[in-house]
């Protein structure tokens, strides 16, 4: 009997995201035969541990990444050292658990250290043009980027290749040559399975928490301050899955809270709302895209590809997007309501299961 495929899945901790993208990637490499293990750091690992807790699961080095600037190139600047740190920590990580498992195969996603020489490596992202700020300093970070991705087998995008496209500039047009042969797109990925159906309304908004710390505490306070003004029931999804989802008694009447919920009761909170807020990452407008919902988006302040998402999809008028500093929820609850949402399938099921069984073929 031919033995399963043992494939190391690991996600970059920088909130949420990458790891919720991830889950429908590990569900079907499960359902192939493959023997999965996960690998991460912070809540991104606690999210994995709770959604697969019968998965081994290994802990990596943190990047440490916060947002305490809403100056991109700042925040970068001085976190450099410690980024290229945790790179090389989690290089030599990767290298341990390979020998010691026996590990067939690796898909990272934005790890940037995550590649090892003798073994088939994948790097999802949906960030193959990184945008900065400055011409000549975006020009010196995808040569970065290009380098980092060059180590690696295959470079998957969660995305259509045509238009209309999730992503935009952060993933079209794929340049340099090399990149294009090795690019795959995977159409859009979400954490959640179906389309929201007629489902009676609990919630007027439903908020979900994540990304780096001080920005998520400072939008936690924002929200919770302004819910006093609300009339309509609002719920807040902290993004803390470390906690567990106790409920937390709360002195507002309109405001429930927990650290977190898991999946199903999560799209079934979201399915009971008029509005979903949170940021614009890429992966909640994956998710939204799935679900169906009118948002309110708030880009983390100095997260630029989150900029550049909300600035497009308010240009869009799919959903409603405001700076975090000029947070009105009730206007933004009632602008959100007017949008269209996300119109149209972005998921392509058979490119995705066609990628996923190819890299097991060649483990």
């Amino acid at each position: 009997m031919r033995q399963p495929k043992k494939i190391l899945v690991a996600p970059l901790g920088w909130g949420l995201g990458h790891a919720t993208r991830c889950i429908p990637i590990i569900e079907l490499l499960l359902r192939e035969g493959a023997e999965v293990a996960i690998a991460s750091d912070g809540r991104a690992l606690a999210l994995l541990r709770q959604t697969f807790p019968h998965l081994k699961s290994h802990e990596l080095p943190g990047y440490g990444i916060q947002y305490r600037s809403e100056s991109m190139i700042w925040n970068m600047a001085i976190q450099l050292p410690r980024i290229f740190w945790a790179i090389f920590q989690e290089h030599r990580k990767l290298s341990q658990i390979v020998q010691m498992e026996g590990i067939d195969g690796i898909i990272s996603d934005n790890r940037f250290g995550f590649f090892y020489r003798r073994k088939p490596c994948v790097f999802i992202t949906h960030q193959v043009n990184i945008l900065t700020p400055f011409r000549l300093l975006s020009f010196f970070v995808n040569k970065f980027n290009y380098l980092i991705i060059s180590r690696f087998n295959e470079c998957w995008i969660p995305d259509v290749a045509d238009s209309p496209n999730l992503s935009g500039a952060l993933s079209h047009p794929i340049q340099p040559y090399f990149l294009k042969k090795k690019t795959k797109y995977l159409g859009a990925l979400s954490r959640f399975q179906k389309a929201v159906l007629e489902t009676p309304k609990v919630y007027d908004a439903v908020a979900v928490l994540s990304g780096p710390e001080p920005q998520r505490s400072r939008l936690e306070s924002a929200l919770i301050a302004q819910a006093k003004n609300i009339r309509g029931k609002i719920l807040i999804v902290q993004g803390k899955p470390e906690m567990g989802g106790l409920h937390l008694p709360i002195p507002l009447k309109n405001l429930e809270i927990v650290p977190s919920l898991p999946l199903e009761e999560l799209e079934n909170a979201i399915a009971a709302s008029e509005v979903f807020i949170g940021r614009s990452g890429y992966s909640t407008v994956m998710d939204l895209a799935r679900l169906g919902k009118r948002a309110l988006l708030i880009p983390t302040p100095g997260q630029t590809e989150q900029e550049y998402l909300a600035e497009k999809l308010l240009d869009e008028s799919v959903f409603f997007t405001q700076k975090q500093h000029e947070l009105d929820i009730e206007t933004g609850i009632a602008e959100a309501k007017k949008r269209s949402g996300l119109q149209g399938d972005f998921f392509d099921k058979k490119s995705l299961t066609t990628a996923i069984e190819s890299f097991l073929r060649s483990c």
